[in-house]
């Protein structure tokens, strides 16, 4: 069994890694904290896991000290330290923050007003998005474990993109997240008569999510991608909807379309693409580790309308953490995350 520790345990992100690994077949939790629980089981912060896991939130050092692979869901700039320990110690670190997923420390200054600690580990750290970059993953010892919108947006764009079929400049990612994706803090923007029957975009434009997003696709093209991303808000608690659209570079039908995408994403077992005339809904997702994808061609504006749904915190973040474990250690990529999306 592997022994695994999560550090963050009582935000959303690691409740989820509690409940999914929870019930991994060959994974077993052997350590957790909580910087805001510290000493509570975890069980008294989400009683949906009495009887379930009881396990009582320690301090960091101990969940590196027990653990052989360290999954951590902190705020940014919090896991660096944390990574070099576990580094140290030969220890897997998977990071579910960002500090690790921007390779120009020019970039992350920018967005993130900080700077890279140990420069040596941004080097080496795999960004973890594995139908792209799975044989990069494969050994890795620092996994940077993408974003949820920096997941669902590049999963609806890369093989048109890698294809040549679209520009590289004029892309548009309008996406909408649930709440559980602005995190368990409270603010007014997320209390539930502000948010309840509403709905908005936030950062247009400027969200920091945007140059990881760029980042992913242009690895994928000959040249620099430059998008306008728009996130919104929508009164749900999880899910992730993205529709990009993107020019088309010359005239393609949905049947070439489509077998780009078929070719592309062949036997990746988490991507669904959809048949032609469906869309995709975050509905179906839900609580799941599949992304959705559904094609459209808007042949008056000449563009493609990729549309890409995903549950945040399972594919977007705790979900897609254990996927790259499973292929760190050896496993079938589907281990523990055979979750089937409940019907209503």
């Amino acid at each position: 069994m592997i022994k695994v520790g999560i550090i963050g345990a009582t935000g959303y992100a690691g409740a989820e890694l509690v409940r999914l690994i929870t019930t991994h077949p060959q994974a077993e939790i052997v350590a957790i904290s909580s910087v805001s629980f510290e000493g509570q089981k975890i069980s008294d912060v989400y009683r949906s896991y009495v009887n379930i896991n009881e396990m009582i939130c320690e301090n960091a050092d101990d969940v590196v000290e027990k653990a052989e692979v360290i999954f951590a869901a902190l705020p940014h700039g919090l896991s660096q330290e944390l990574a070099k320990k576990c580094y140290d110690n030969d220890k897997v670190f998977i990071d579910l923050g960002a500090d690790f997923r921007l390779k120009s420390e020019e970039e992350y200054k920018e967005w993130y007003k900080g700077e890279y600690v140990h420069k040596e580990l941004h080097d080496m750290a795999v960004y973890g998005l594995p139908e792209f970059y799975r044989d990069k993953i494969k050994g890795a010892k620092i996994i940077a474990n993408p974003g949820c919108y920096t997941t669902c947006s590049p999963l609806a764009l890369v093989p048109a993109l890698n294809a040549g079929v679209i520009d590289t400049k004029g892309i548009i990612c309008d996406c909408k997240s649930g709440v559980t994706g602005a995190g368990r803090s409270l603010s007014q923007g997320n209390h539930y008569p502000e948010l309840n029957e509403g709905f908005h975009p936030y950062k247009v434009a400027c969200h920091r999510h945007t140059p990881e997003i760029e980042q992913t696709l242009t690895s994928f093209a000959d040249e620099k991608v430059t998008i306008t991303f728009v996130p919104h808000l929508l009164p749900v608690n999880r899910g992730i909807l993205a529709t990009c659209y993107a020019p088309l570079k010359k005239d393609i039908t949905m049947e070439e379309l489509r077998k780009i995408y078929q070719d592309f994403y062949k036997g990746e077992y988490f991507i669904r693409l959809l048949d032609d005339g469906q869309v995709a809904d975050i509905h179906n997702v839900k609580y799941s580790n599949f992304c959705d994808i559904s094609l459209h061609l808007d042949k008056r504006a000449n563009l493609l309308v990729a549309v890409a749904a995903i549950d945040n915190m399972v594919k977007g973040a705790a979900g897609q953490a254990i996927q790259n474990m499973n292929i760190i250690f050896g496993l079938d990529e589907k281990t523990g995350l055979e979750i089937v999306p409940p019907a209503f």
